[in-house]
């Protein structure tokens, strides 16, 4: 019988890996707290008709990528593709956007988890995936538009990832954007041969699609088309000026990107992506948009509400590419070299990691060179080492693995619980500052 495997597009995350996700959830986190939004975590399973009213019966994830099944009861339930209907069915009903909009402030939040998408799985995709998510109930004004993408960029800047721009567009809205799509048919059917099966279909369901094409055919035709910021209404046209405005008051950099469409049918308005150029050529890290009315077409209270999602596991592969930019696995490793230094070094191992140390401690006398075999392997930043020399002089022999400098620290400093000096001031155990 052969081994069982995982299921493809679900991907182990090992341990070795586990540092990345950490850095990236630190800085979500940090930042999150220093910008004042609070962590909410909604289910991963929800009913199906909230995605289907929610994102669109027409878009690419509904149509061809929803986990669905009926549970033993006959209801049909969907593992969630995206997380912002989720958190926007909970905060309605658990009373949370009456109290934002009752008190004149927006409700901000952000959460962090899985997603799953039947999607052809490749480099960076995945059909079970995790995501950052930002969302602002309350706020129909242009300033916290430009405060999700700062706090975007700043999640990025925080984990040592450069070259930074934001992309924006304004999709309009009610009013203006059912004159902008019938024009926009209107060009995409006169060059309706030149596109392909899928921007065909989309012709009649959701045309600004078309614009997001990758193919190149369809990107050849999207560049002649009439853009949404052709006939922006006067209010979105304010709204838009002041999003720039604000963003130019950040010190944000940003480009105008009148092709610039999101595959989810509740954006209206800004709609934004942030970009890297730190790997060299630019290219697209995250995005998001505004979604007035989103909540009420969810059957709630009509609420304005703009957020971003994050990939979590493309981070990963920046930060990868980066050059392993990550926190060491442990802070020490003890190394006890003869049976008589074992009882110490337990203490010490306690002692460290009860003052908020990560220490490393597999109760063996060995030989140093396999201490340092398996400190290397575990990427420890110090190794500890009591041997017979070191119990008779009261004190551990300190190496730092990087520098691979030695000295002596005392045994009774140790089990008090007081880190060396000089590997405290190497060591980065929590987030990134």
């Amino acid at each position: 019988m052969p081994p069982m495997t995982a299921v493809r597009g679900f991907k182990d995350i090992l341990p070795q890996e586990i540092p990345y996700y950490a850095l990236v959830e630190d800085a979500m986190r940090e930042m999150a707290r220093r910008y004042g939004y609070e962590e909410i975590r909604p289910p991963v399973l929800e009913r199906t008709g909230l995605f289907r009213r929610g994102i669109g019966e027409a878009t690419d994830i509904v149509e061809k990528e929803m986990y669905s099944f009926q549970d033993p009861g006959g209801e049909s339930l969907t593992l969630r593709p995206e997380a912002t209907a989720g958190i926007a069915r909970a905060v309605m009903e658990h009373g949370l956007l009456e109290g934002a909009l009752a008190g004149g402030r927006a409700l901000r939040l952000f959460a962090m988890g899985p997603m799953f998408r039947h999607e052809r799985p490749q480099k960076g995709r995945l059909r079970q995936f995790n995501q950052l998510d930002v969302e602002a109930f309350g706020d129909k004004g242009p300033y916290i538009d430009a405060e999700v993408m700062a706090l975007l960029m700043d999640i990025l800047g925080r984990l040592g990832i450069g070259g930074l721009e934001a992309r924006v567009n304004s999709l309009g809205c009610e009013v203006c954007r059912p004159p902008y799509r019938e024009r926009l048919v209107g060009y995409l059917s006169s060059r309706r041969e030149e596109l392909c099966e899928d921007c065909r279909r989309r012709l009649g369901t959701n045309p600004l699609r078309v614009l997001d094409c990758k193919r190149p055919g369809c990107r050849e035709v999207a560049r002649s088309a009439p853009t949404s910021l052709d006939g922006l209404c006067p209010e979105c046209l304010a709204h838009f000026d002041g999003v720039k405005g604000s963003l130019s008051a950040l010190g944000i950099p940003f480009s105008v990107d009148p092709l610039l469409v999101r595959g989810l049918d509740y954006y209206k308005r800004t709609a934004f992506e942030v970009l890297s150029g730190g790997l060299g050529a630019q290219s697209a890290v995250a995005g998001g948009g505004r979604y007035d009315g989103l909540t009420a077409l969810l059957g709630g209270p009509d609420a304005p509400a703009i957020g971003f999602a994050v990939g979590v596991e493309r981070l990963v592969m920046l930060l990868k590419g980066m050059g392993g930019r990550k926190a060491p696995a442990v802070a020490f490793y003890l190394a006890p070299l003869t049976e008589q230094a074992l009882p110490r070094s337990a203490g010490v191992a306690r002692a460290l990691r009860a003052s908020g140390h990560s220490v490393a401690y597999d109760g063996e006398a060995l030989r140093l060179k396999t201490h340092l075999k398996r400190a290397d392997k575990l990427g420890a930043a110090m190794v500890l080492m009591v041997g017979e020399d070191e119990l008779a002089g009261g004190y551990a022999t300190l190496r730092d693995l990087r520098t691979h400098a030695q000295e002596r620290v005392p045994l009774a400093e140790l089990e008090a619980g007081k880190a060396p000096a000089v590997a405290t001031g190497g060591i980065t155990e929590g987030p990134l500052a």
